[in-house]
């Protein structure tokens, strides 16, 4: 092949790259000459957050007395620095155009912000949900530097307050990080309420919309998913509808069960392992496999 030829290649794939697909779409929506959000920046963003939240676990680890405050300031600084560029490329990505991209960025950063001491209360409570639930436990300061749990509830409850504040993307990117870290894989849509945990964790899915409520305990390789969703007139799938479990307060689920659909676990209810659940389960209900 000459250098003609060559040519003749390489401009025939910059002109497929750059032309509409079939469906006059491209593979991804934006505006021209804006960006989108960095994963490596949001990455930046979760590894400031959850050493804000937990000094001397993460991050610098030679914090002191003396200095903490001073340290805590200049990353929350930093987070919102970053948060406010992010936000702003999240809020320009897809097809509805936001008025004042800039303006909106800048408030939903300082909400994020506003929202620290609140997260760092919710994983406190998910942090001694872990203790009380693992007698292989030895202390808080082992859940935070050894358990998955606590880096996915991070990142789930960081991308859930965004994804309430109307953020698109940025949420499934953090929620991705974690999953890509732990095997957990929860989406920031889901609702999960106070002293969650997860022991062990690899493999388990949380669906859009889940409900899960307080005191809840699953295990690794549990899936809370849906089941077939209906399609509208042209085929497609419909989209928003609710679609997966709601977990009441105090259930536990034992590893590898899979729950699918709009159905409900009812409180205090225990789903055994390695079980198939697609109706809903009384309160207090024990759901075991028999040989």
């Amino acid at each position: 092949m000459n250098d003609k030829d060559i040519s003749k290649v390489f401009a025939r794939t910059v002109e497929s790259l750059l032309t509409d697909d079939s469906n006059g779409k491209m593979p991804y929506c934006r505006r021209h000459g804006e960006t989108m959000p960095s994963g490596e920046v949001l990455k930046e963003v979760v590894e400031l957050v959850r050493a804000v939240i937990f000094p001397g676990y993460f991050g610098d680890s030679t914090l002191s007395d003396y200095t903490m405050g001073y340290r805590a300031g200049v990353m929350i600084e930093r987070i919102y620095e970053l948060l406010c560029k992010q936000i702003e490329a999240g809020l320009s990505f897809g097809t509805t155009v936001i008025d004042n991209p800039s303006e909106r960025a800048v408030e939903i950063a300082l909400e994020f912000v506003d929202y620290l001491p609140q997260l760092r209360s919710a994983l406190a409570l998910d942090v001694e949900a872990a203790y009380n639930g693992d007698p292989a436990a030895t202390g808080f300061g082992e859940i935070i530097s050894c358990y998955p749990v606590v880096k996915a509830m991070c990142n789930y409850r960081m991308a859930h307050k965004l994804h309430e504040s109307g953020v698109p993307l940025i949420p499934r990117i953090i929620t991705e990080l974690a999953h890509c870290e732990t095997g957990i894989d929860i989406h920031p849509g889901a609702k999960i309420g106070r002293c969650f945990t997860i022991d062990h964790g690899t493999g388990v899915v949380i669906g859009e919309t889940c409900i899960i409520g307080d005191n809840v305990k699953i295990y690794q390789g549990v899936t809370l998913g849906a089941k077939s969703f209906p399609l509208d007139a042209d085929g497609n799938p419909i989209k928003g509808i609710p679609r997966h479990p709601i977990l009441e307060d105090n259930v536990i689920v034992y590893s590898n069960a899979t729950i699918l659909g709009r159905i409900t676990i009812g409180r205090n209810a225990v789903i055994g392992a390695n079980i198939w659940i697609t109706e809903s389960v009384p309160e207090g209900a024990w759901i075991v496999k028999r040989d």
